[in-house]
């Protein structure tokens, strides 16, 4: 990969990863309610997505996956209603005081990993990268040298912005009523973000 590729390749993943989405609310949710360091283990749980999601790019996977207009539907549905049961639940617990520590590292990782893997959607983001920027005639071992660390590194430090985000919103907010309606602003995210999912079209592979 030349460096102008790479440089184009840095800037779309820019623009892919922090373009507000399910993994920014859930990241913005954890920073406001947990102590830091609980809730990076969110940001742990999409980078661990993400190195899957490339690996499986690389292997033709997620084209696959693209490809299966069944398996897209019902994978959709599932997210969708997840996100939407995230929603709902948020609202209602919007005013229930936040205790820091009632969730362990254990549930914050899985949370997150349901998150950012149901969203079939993303499947778009992974193909349109290896469609347009990695090179045919060039092993793919070679070039995920390259797109790897890039995407992950760019992927950590959004994420992380986004739960430093959060924390800085929960300390502004804690215990005022700025804090309920912070709080309804992520779920109605939450229950957006579940029906723009549900009516979703399948990704395409086309170039």
């Amino acid at each position: 990969m030349s460096f102008q590729a790479w440089t184009i390749f840095a800037l779309f993943w820019v623009v892919f990863v922090t373009t507000p989405g399910p993994n920014a609310v859930n990241c913005i949710t954890n920073g406001m309610s947990l102590p830091f360091g609980r809730a990076m283990v969110g940001v742990s749980a999409i980078l661990t997505q993400a190195s899957l999601f490339l690996i499986l790019s690389a292997l033709g996977v997620t084209a696959l996956i693209a490809t299966s207009p069944t398996g897209f539907f019902f994978a959709k549905l599932i997210g969708a209603g997840f996100l939407i049961w995230l929603g709902i639940r948020g609202w209602i617990r919007a005013k229930t005081p936040v205790l820091a520590d009632a969730r362990p590292a254990r549930h914050v990782y899985l949370h997150a990993l349901a998150i950012a893997t149901i969203n079939p959607k993303s499947v778009a983001g992974y193909l349109a990268a290896f469609s347009q920027f990695v090179q045919p005639d060039v092993p793919i071992w070679n070039q995920m040298v390259v797109i790897m660390p890039t995407a992950l590194i760019i992927t950590a430090l959004s994420y992380t912005g986004f739960t430093i985000l959060g924390a800085v919103l929960g300390r502004a907010a804690l215990g005022a009523v700025f804090n309920v309606w912070v709080r309804r602003v992520m779920a109605v995210c939450f229950i957006t973000y579940g029906v723009l999912l549900g009516t979703s079209a399948a990704p395409q592979t086309g170039r």
